[in-house]
């Protein structure tokens, strides 16, 4: 069964179109700040400022405090894009662009790299902007990951899916919502199609470094591909979105300059004060990172076992990475029913399947996102818990 949204158009749009509706945004919108229990979160738990301070002592506090509250320069401080490029391999200050969290540098990268008579692919399900920010411009190709076989995806279907105007393809790994990594061997063999057929290789990134095997990490895009483009952003592993600070990270430095001339018409520049934040998380990020894991390892053992207790609802697997993961609900009522009588009456917030309903593939009609990155799950899920146990027939 396919989702609301993608009946509107058939499996491969020709573009572009208007943009549509924003519906996670939306959803949380209704629901994240209304409803006492916010149990599909994709963000880490989060510090507050005294807690970021207090990582960086006294110089810290008083260099925050001494911040002027000005504008910053549009590519982002070079302080700060020194400190993200010394977490790639291969990237110096040069080679990173700051943006207003990575939805913006979502936008910025399609709208530079494509044009209407391009073609872009994108894997299926995604974060929606990854597929619907191309369709507006061209032509859009999805590529499904592989629900049968641990959501893999099957590389002889992305080359399939070339064309000679093959622009860009889209990946996340870790995934939203599913938790994959990519295979090494696949991953490495995607890299090499895209270099064979000259596609630049955008890569979501944010999930990064909260992969449940430190083994499985794969390396960053922009590190091992010349047309590699690397999003990342302070709000997942980081567990700071209420900073706003995302970039992308690429070598080809005339790209950044022309998505920096994008970026001219829509923030401008970060906030100053954030990126003094983002700063010191950066220079802490052992600590920042190491709190991450830990919340995330015991929120998933706590979710976990909720789903083991309730065999004839749900059918659950181990995620790779990130803090969300995609159950299927196996009840009569359907999870659409579900997630919104769960929210109604027990006020938990779940995102049901609808939301991740693709214009471009079928998607699962019979899963739910729910995250495990906070650290205070107990109470959502003695809820989720104590409305089940109501229900029962």
């Amino acid at each position: 069964m396919i989702a609301p949204f993608a009946s509107i158009n058939a499996p491969d749009m020709i573009g572009p179109v208007a943009l549509p509706e924003f519906r996670l945004e939306t959803y949380l919108g209704r629901w994240e700040f209304s409803a006492r229990y916010h149990m599909t979160a994709s963000d880490a738990e989060t510090l507050s400022v005294r807690e970021l301070l207090a990582l960086g002592g006294d110089a810290a506090i008083e260099a925050f405090l001494d911040t002027r509250l000005s504008y910053t320069e549009p590519y982002g401080a070079h302080d700060l894009r020194t400190s993200i490029a010394s977490t790639y391999d291969r990237c110096q200050a040069e080679d990173v662009l700051c943006f207003a969290g990575a939805e913006e540098g979502v936008y910025c990268l399609y709208r530079t790299l494509l044009s209407a008579d391009d073609h872009a692919i994108v894997i299926t399900p995604n974060y929606q902007s990854a597929e619907t920010v191309p369709l507006s411009i061209c032509a859009t190709t999805g590529v499904a990951l592989d629900e049968a076989q641990g959501w893999t995806l099957n590389i002889d279907q992305v080359a399939a899916a070339i064309r000679p105007n093959t622009r860009v393809l889209y990946i996340n790994f870790p995934h939203n919502p599913t938790g994959k990594i990519l295979e090494r061997d696949r991953y490495d063999a995607l890299v090499e199609l895209c270099r064979r057929h000259g596609i630049w290789l955008f890569s979501d990134e944010v999930y990064r470094l909260i992969e449940r095997d430190p083994t499985m990490r794969l390396p960053q895009t922009a590190d091992v591909y010349e047309r590699g483009v690397s999003l990342n952003v302070m709000s997942k592993a980081y567990g700071l979105p209420g900073l706003r600070v995302g970039w992308i990270a690429c070598r080809d430095r005339d790209l950044l300059e022309r998505m920096v001339r994008f970026k001219h018409y829509l923030s401008i520049c970060n906030s100053a004060p954030s990126e003094r934040l983002s700063l010191i998380a950066l220079k802490h990020s052992g600590a920042v990172l190491a709190r991450t894991r830990k919340v995330a390892s015991d929120g998933y053992a706590k979710v976990a076992a909720l789903l083991k207790d309730f065999p004839e609802l749900f059918e659950a697997y181990e995620p790779d990475g990130g803090v969300v993961m995609f159950p299927r609900y196996l009840g009569a009522d359907g999870v659409e029913t579900f997630c919104r009588r769960m929210v109604e009456q027990a006020g938990v917030v779940l995102l049901p399947s609808s939301i991740y309903g693709s214009a471009l593939n079928p998607t699962p009609a019979d899963r739910f996102r729910i995250g495990y990155g906070r650290s205070n799950l107990d109470e959502g899920l003695a809820a989720m818990r104590a409305f089940i146990q109501r229900n029962r027939v």
